[in-house]
C-alpha cells in the first residue's frame, strides 16, 4: 500500500482560478505582452538615443500609468497572492487562485467572529489575541492550529483555516517580515506578553539560547548522535523514496468484541487488545499480530461498576496485566487498579492507591524501565498524578506478596516518590532502559528525573505553548519525544560536562548549550485531511530493550492516520526539510498509513520481530473495530514524504 498523497508541494498555478477581486493588476494584454517579452528576450534591438528615451519617459508619466509589473504590484506592503487547495487527497488535487492581489494584516482583537469594532482599539499584551486577516476571506487566530508551513525558496506559506490556503509573497523582505510577525504574535498569544528578548529569556531561561534563537543553536550533539545503523553517507541527506513505491504490506482482521480502547504489546509470545468487555489475546509473529481465538471477558463482579479500562500495563514476565480505569467517565484519574492474571483469565486483585492512610488518585502508570515487563519477579511500577510522582509495590512492607482480599481491596505500598506542593501539572511519563524518568506537563514543560531521585528534576525543558499529552524516550535516554495536539517535539538530551564527558540530561545539569529541539508536523493539507479528530496522540519510538540498539522510526496517530518518520532523517541537519526555514526546524518527511476510522493507537512491535529482510519490526495499528499489522519492506531504506 502507498502513502496518502497530500500534493501540497504542487506548484501554485494561476491557470485555474475563481478570482473575485477587482483589484487584480493583470490584464489579458499585459499577460500576452509578458509572454512575448520572454519569447524574444534574446532578439537584438536597434540602438536608441538618450533623447528618444527621455521623450518616451515623459509621455509615460503624462499618462499616469501605475508602475510595477503584474507579478509585482506597486504597493508591496502586506501584498500577497492568495491560493486555495481543492480536490482534497485525490489525484485531482490542485491549487487555484482565490485572489490575485490581496492584503494581509495582523490585528489584536477580543473575538474572531462578529463585529470587528474592537479591532480599532489598542489592546494591551494581556488583552485579546492576535488574528491574521487576509482580505475578507480569512480571519484566523494565530496559533499552532493553523499548521503554518514555510516554503522559503518560493516566498510562500501554507496554513489551515476551514480549508487549506497559501500566501505567495512578491519579494523576500515581505515574506521574511510576515514570518517574524507571525512568530511574535504566536508568542504573545501563548504567553500573554510581548515577544521581546527579555520576555523570551524570562519564558525559556538563559540556558536555552538555541530555543530563543535557533539560528545560533549548537547542533553538534545532533550530528554526534547521528552515528548508527542509519547513518547516511557523505554530507547529503538520505534520499527519500517516491510516493509510488510500495513500502508496506498489511494484514487486517476484526477485533473480538470491538470497541478497542487500548493496545498492550508484548515482547514475548502475546499482545493484547483491551475493550470495555474484556481482553483479546493475540499471537506475536515476525509479520505482525494475529488473533488466537482467546478472549478474556470481564465479569460484572470483577468490574465492580468501574468504567472501561483506558490503560493496560504488562508485568511479571507478561503473565499479569494491570488495568486502570478512570474514576468517572471523562475524568482521567483512577483510585485503583485491577490485576488480571493472563494465564487463568481472572481478575485476581483490585488494588487501591493510598498514601499515609488517605486514598489518592493516579492519572497514569508505567513500568520501572523500558524492559521490566519481561522480568518474572517484577513487583513494582511507577505512578503519576497532577503533582505526584511515585513508585508502587504490590508486596507489603515485609516483602511478602499480598493475596486477594475477600472483603476489601489491598493497598499498594508507596515505596518512594514525591508529592509536589503545586505547579507541576504532570500529564504523562515514560522510562528509559536504566529507569530514568521523563515527565510531560500541561504547561508544555518536559522534566528529566534520574533513576535515584524523584524529588528534583535534573533538567527541565521549557514549554513551547502546547500541553504535552504523551511522552516517550529512547532506551539510552538520548532522545525524548513529546506529543502535543498539533505537533511532536523531538529533544536531544546529550551534553558535554566541564570534564569533556558526554552525558544525558537525566544524569546532570545540561548547562547553557542545550541544542534546539525539532518539530515533527503534518503539512497543512494532511492536517486538514486527517479528519475531525485531527489531534496527534501517542507518539512513540520503535521499541528496543537492549543496550547499544538504536530506535529507527517514530510513529504517532492523528485522526484516521498513522504517521511514520524515519528517525535518522529527522536527526540529519542537512535534511531537505530544514532548508529555508526560520525559527525552530520542522520535519515534514513522513509516511502516512490511512485507515477508515479514527486510530486508537499505533505502535511498533519489539525489535526482536524485525527479521533479516526488514528494517523494522511490524507496525500495529488499532482502530475501534480492527487491528492491522504492517510489515515494512527491507528493499527500501528510507521513508518518503507523503
Amino acid at each position: 500500500m502507498g502513502a496518502s498523497h497530500s500534493r501540497e508541494g504542487l506548484e501554485l498555478s494561476d491557470d485555474s482560478d475563481y478570482d473575485d477581486d477587482e483589484e487584480s493588476t493583470k490584464t489579458e494584454s499585459e499577460e500576452q505582452y509578458e509572454d512575448a517579452a520572454d519569447d524574444h528576450a534574446s532578439t537584438r534591438t536597434p540602438p536608441v538615443s538618450s533623447k528618444t528615451l527621455d521623450e518616451v519617459d515623459s509621455k509615460l508619466k503624462a499618462l499616469k500609468l501605475k508602475y510595477g509589473s503584474a507579478e509585482t504590484p506597486s504597493n508591496l506592503k502586506n501584498a500577497v497572492r492568495l491560493y486555495l487547495h481543492v480536490g482534497g487527497n485525490t489525484p485531482k488535487a490542485k491549487w487555484i487562485t482565490s485572489q490575485k492581489l490581496a492584503y494581509y494584516e495582523f490585528v489584536k482583537t477580543l473575538k474572531i467572529d462578529g463585529d470587528d469594532e474592537d479591532d480599532d482599539y489598542e489592546l494591551s499584551s494581556r488583552e485579546g489575541f492576535w488574528v491574521l486577516n487576509v482580505g475578507k476571506k480569512i480571519r484566523a487566530k494565530v496559533s499552532t492550529d493553523m499548521q503554518l508551513k514555510m516554503f522559503g525558496d518560493q516566498r510562500r506559506v501554507d496554513f489551515v483555516d476551514k480549508g487549506v490556503w497559501a500566501l505567495k509573497f512578491f519579494v523576500d523582505d515581505e515574506y521574511r517580515g510576515f514570518i517574524s510577525k507571525f512568530q511574535d504574535c504566536l508568542f504573545e498569544n501563548v504567553y500573554g506578553m510581548e515577544a521581546t528578548e527579555a520576555n523570551k529569556v524570562k519564558i525559556y531561561g538563559k540556558e536555552f539560547v538555541g530555543w530563543l534563537r535557533p539560528e545560533e543553536s549548537d547542533d553538534a550533539m545532533w550530528e554526534d548522535a547521528d552515528s548508527g545503523v542509519w547513518k547516511g553517507s557523505g554530507k547529503s541527506p538520505m534520499t527519500p523514496v517516491r510516493d509510488s513505491q510500495d513500502l508496506l504490506e498489511e494484514f487486517e482482521e476484526a477485533a473480538t468484541g470491538g470497541g478497542i480502547q487500548s493496545l498492550a504489546l508484548g515482547a514475548l509470545d502475546n499482545s493484547f487488545l483491551v475493550n470495555d468487555s474484556g481482553v483479546q489475546v493475540v499471537k506475536n509473529f515476525s509479520h505482525g499480530i494475529h488473533g488466537k481465538g482467546v478472549y478474556v471477558k470481564f465479569d460484572e463482579k470483577d468490574k465492580r461498576g468501574s468504567s472501561t479500562p483506558k490503560k493496560a500495563l504488562l508485568m511479571r514476565g507478561e503473565t499479569n496485566m494491570m488495568l486502570m480505569s478512570p474514576f468517572k467517565e471523562g475524568k482521567p484519574r483512577s483510585t485503583g487498579l485491577h490485576q488480571l492474571d493472563i494465564e487463568t483469565g481472572k481478575i485476581v486483585t483490585e488494588w487501591k492507591f493510598e498514601k499515609d492512610g488517605t486514598d489518592i488518585t493516579m492519572k497514569d502508570i508505567t513500568n520501572d524501565t523500558k524492559g521490566s515487563q519481561l522480568d518474572p519477579s517484577e513487583s513494582t511500577f511507577l505512578g503519576l498524578d497532577d503533582n505526584r510522582l511515585c513508585q508502587w509495590d504490590m508486596r507489603d512492607k515485609k516483602g511478602i506478596v499480598q493475596t486477594l482480599a475477600n472483603t476489601s481491596s489491598p493497598v499498594l505500598h508507596w515505596t518512594q516518590g514525591h508529592q509536589f506542593s503545586r505547579g507541576t501539572n504532570f500529564q504523562c511519563f515514560a522510562t528509559t532502559g536504566d529507569g530514568s524518568i521523563v515527565v510531560g506537563s500541561l504547561d508544555g514543560k518536559i522534566r528529566l528525573y534520574s533513576k535515584t531521585s524523584m524529588r528534583q528534576a535534573k533538567t527541565a525543558f521549557p514549554g513551547l505553548g502546547s500541553p504535552i499529552t504523551h511522552v516517550d524516550v529512547t532506551y539510552d535516554g538520548k532522545w525524548i519525544l513529546g506529543t502535543t495536539d498539533t505537533y511532536l517535539i523531538l529533544i536531544c538530551s546529550l551534553f558535554t560536562d566541564k570534564d569533556g564527558k558526554t552525558k544525558t540530561g537525566f544524569t546532570g545539569r545540561m548547562g547553557n548549550k542545550i541544542p534546539a529541539p525539532r518539530f515533527l508536523k503534518l503539512t497543512p493539507v494532511d492536517a486538514h485531511m486527517a479528519g475531525a479528530n485531527n489531534k496527534f496522540h501517542g507518539g512513540h519510538f520503535s521499541w528496543v530493550t537492549e543496550s547499544g540498539k538504536q530506535e529507527r522510526h517514530l510513529v504517532a496517530a492523528v485522526g484516521k492516520f498513522s504517521v511514520i518518520w524515519n528517525f535518522q532523517q529527522v536527526k540529519d541537519s542537512a535534511h531537505r526539510c530544514y532548508q529555508n526555514q526560520q525559527g525552530l526546524k520542522s520535519c515534514y518527511c513522513y509516511k502516512i498509513v490511512p485507515k477508515d476510522e479514527s486510530v486508537v493507537e499505533s505502535r511498533f512491535m519489539h525489535d526482536k520481530y524485525a527479521v533479516s529482510d526488514s528494517p523494522e519490526a511490524p507496525l500495529v495499528v488499532a482502530t475501534p473495530m480492527k487491528v492491522t499489522s504492517i510489515s515494512m519492506s527491507g528493499k527500501k531504506r528510507g521513508l518518503g514524504t507523503s
